[in-house]
Parts: structure tokens; sequence; C-alpha cells
């Protein structure tokens, strides 16, 4: 019998408060530190059921009562998995592989941004490209701008390269099946690969083509607008991402001439350079429309502070932004501490802000830990922290340090992003 517990809905709201307080920007850095699967993460985080054990120890690593957040069930008593977990300490372990429900989330819009992305996604064979650094806002761009399409009829799906393994790829056929079986996982679709996949006298690239003209978009009239997020993931492949990104080229190209492809729009969503080396002509990194995602002006950021319940003036947003500037998740997190904290002042967390016992101490703490992998990295971060002004590395530890945000790329050269780095950097390496 299934032992599964979930997350009782009208506390969803204290959960996500919790993920944000501990310093887990996204839900896959929560999973990647617990070692389960996005998929049960999300849907602990969405009030669905996940295995007791899984539930649990989530809980604990939130610093959460688990018995005190458990559902009811429809009689108003508490959820039977958790009675019953109290009797029996072991527990069959489920995933349920769903993505997560579209919800209202808090979300500042930076015009004109997402009126372009809107109107290249209603244009035939539309290509997007968005870039920015790491918890800069991609996710939920994207997230918006595809629940407006879903409502207008469109077949949408947003797909996320963590979510291949890295045998994905490290063999195209077998990452191209991944990606055909995904996008119609998603769709709601069965998996018809038996049906277009010739082994035997085609191609991998031409037995996907097919399966997405023939099935996947054959299937209905609307468009489909296929988001491919974190495609740096697969960067570091060479062969399979030149092979890989050379299709998405072919595709875009397609919908110049065919009608079946015009129907297909795609989003292409990564964090760093691509240092892939592609021909002109097969590189969908020069076609399309680039979005960069800047920076929250000082407006922008009132406008957050407002969405968390938040009576800022201008003094008070430069304060934060004097540290943090308008990095979206490094201000949201002060904004969600402070609604959750109501007794804590901004002058407190200043002044804590970039030491281990900070709201930010988990954040930092885990691009330190990253940093710490490789000596050139942390070599070239030094560098950065102890110049009095910009400074030129080695352009992959350039790319390595502005993917994850900590500096800002001044033409061939880089500075750090913002004071927080600086002061928690300066002191990991004892400058002062």
């Amino acid at each position: 019998m299934s032992r599964s517990v979930k997350v009782d809905k009208k506390l969803i709201y204290k959960i996500k408060a919790a993920v944000q307080r501990q310093g887990y920007p996204r839900q896959k850095d929560l999973a990647e530190e617990l070692g389960l699967s996005l998929a049960t993460v999300s849907n602990f985080l969405n009030g669905k059921p996940v295995d007791c054990l899984n539930f649990q120890e989530i809980c604990d690593k939130l610093d959460l009562d688990w018995k005190a957040i458990a559902a009811s069930d429809h009689n108003g008593s508490k959820n039977a998995m958790v009675t019953e977990y109290e009797q029996v300490q072991e527990a069959s372990v489920e995933v349920f592989p769903e993505e997560p429900e579209v919800e209202d989330f808090i979300y500042v819009e930076r015009p004109p941004i997402e009126f372009i992305c809107y109107q290249i996604l209603c244009q035939s064979g539309g290509l997007l490209r968005i870039k920015a650094p790491s918890l800069m806002g991609k996710t939920s761009l994207i997230a918006k701008i595809l629940h407006q399409l879903t409502r207008e009829g469109y077949r949408t799906v947003s797909l996320n390269l963590h979510y291949a393994e890295i045998t994905h790829f490290t063999n195209l056929d077998k990452f191209l099946k991944w990606l055909c079986v995904s996008v119609g996982q998603i769709l709601g679709m069965p998996n018809r690969l038996a049906d277009y996949w010739d082994e035997q006298f085609s191609t991998s690239k031409m037995n996907c083509t097919a399966y997405f003209e023939e099935y996947l978009l054959a299937e209905a009239d609307s468009p489909l607008v296929l988001c491919l997020d974190e495609v740096e993931r697969i960067f570091p492949y060479r062969e399979v991402g030149a092979e890989f990104l050379g299709l998405l080229r072919a595709w875009h190209e397609q919908a110049k001439t065919r009608n079946i492809w015009k129907k297909l729009r795609l989003v292409v969503v990564h964090s760093t350079e691509v240092y892939v080396p592609l021909k002109v002509n097969e590189s969908p990194f020069n076609v399309g429309v680039p979005i960069e995602l800047p920076e929250f002006t000082p407006e922008q950021v009132k406008n957050l502070a407002k969405q968390y319940g938040l009576s800022w003036d201008y003094e008070q947003i430069q304060e934060l932004m004097n540290l943090v500037g308008g990095h979206p998740y490094l201000v949201g997190q002060a904004f969600s501490y402070l609604k959750v904290n109501t007794s804590t002042t901004l002058k407190q967390i200043l002044q804590t802000a970039a030491t281990e016992s900070g709201i930010y101490g988990n954040h930092v703490r885990r691009y330190w830990n990253i940093i710490q992998q490789d000596s050139e990295l942390v070599e070239a971060l030094k560098k950065v922290v102890t110049a009095t002004d910009k400074v030129r590395l080695e352009p992959m530890q350039g790319y390595k340090l502005h993917s994850m945000g900590l500096v800002h790329p001044m033409g061939n050269e880089v500075k750090i992003s913002c004071n927080l780095y600086h002061q928690y950097f300066c002191d990991i390496f004892g400058v002062s």
C-alpha cells in the first residue's frame, strides 16, 4: 500500500518561505543537496503526494515540523499516513514526475522585454534566445510568457535540460530520443518512438525531425512553443552539443519554407556564453531575437517590495541596492525574510548580510563550495576581489563566474557584481 503524504494547501506559502529562508534559490538546489529527484521536491512544494520518508527528510532540511504541515484527510483528521508512519518506520518510494502546476507568483515586469518575447513567439517560426546569469529571473520570465500563450490556445512545453542525465549528453541518439519522449510526455502524448525511429537506415537527427514533423507538430493545428531551459548544460559535451544546436538551427530555417515548421516556436535559455564551436550557418545563436535580462531598477525593486507587503521609500531601497544591486534573487531574499520576520529591520539584515550567519549565508557558501572545486577559478575570483578596478580573466573563468552572477562583464574585462560578494569573498581571502 502506498504510504505518501502531502503538504496542507493552506500552508504552502509557509513552505516556500522556508525554502527562501534556508537559502535555496531554486527547487533544484534543494533537490541536489537532499539527493532527491527534482520531481519529488516539486511535488512537495506544490502540495502533491510524496513518500513519507522523503516528506520528513525535506522538512528536516527546511527546519519544519513535518507533522504540523501534513494535509488532513477529507474528514479533517490528520493524514492517515502520518499516523501509520509513527507505527511503521519504512515506506516504499514513489516519484510523481509531473511538472509543477502553473500558479500565480510574485513577478516584476522589465518592459519592454515581456512584450518583445510575446511578440516573437506569436510569429511563425519565431526563435527567442534568453541569456542571463543564474537567478536573474529567466525561468520566471518564460513561465509568465508561456502561461499567457497557453491561455490563448498555444501548446507550450518548458523542458529543463537539468532533467537529462549525463549519459544523454554523451550520446546523440540517446539525447534526441530523450528530447522527443520528454516533449511528448509534457504534451500528454504517448511514446511512439518505435513508429518513427529508423535505427538501420536513417540518422538520429532525421529520426528526431520526423518525430516532430509527423507526430508532435502534426497532432494539432495550434502552434507549439518549445522552451529549452539551462541549455548551457550541453555546452561541455561539444560533439553532441554541436549536433543538437545545429539541428535547432535547421528546424528554424525549415519554418521559412514549410508550413508544418512554422508552427514551431523555439526559446533557448542559457546562463553563459556559448563556447561550443559552431559554423555560422549552423548556429541558433546568430538568428532569432536575443534577450539579456538586466538587473532591477530602483522602481522595480520598489514594485517587488510592494508585492511582499512592504511600503519602502527610496532611501531604504537604495540602502539595500548598495549591497546587492538590483539582483532579483538577492533583493527578493531580503523581502521574503522581512515579510516572515516582521521584528527584523533592514539595518539588522545589512549588518550580518555578508557573514555566514546572515540571510545570504547559505547562498554565498554554496557558491564558494562550487568554486573551491576548481583551483583556477579560485585564483580568478581572488584576482577580481583584490583588484581596485576591472580586470581581464581567462575567458572560460570569466564565463563561469559570470554564469553564477558573481561578476559583471565590461568588454573583455570583469568586475565584482555587488558589494555583498565583494565583502564575503574579501573575508574568505583575508583581504581588508
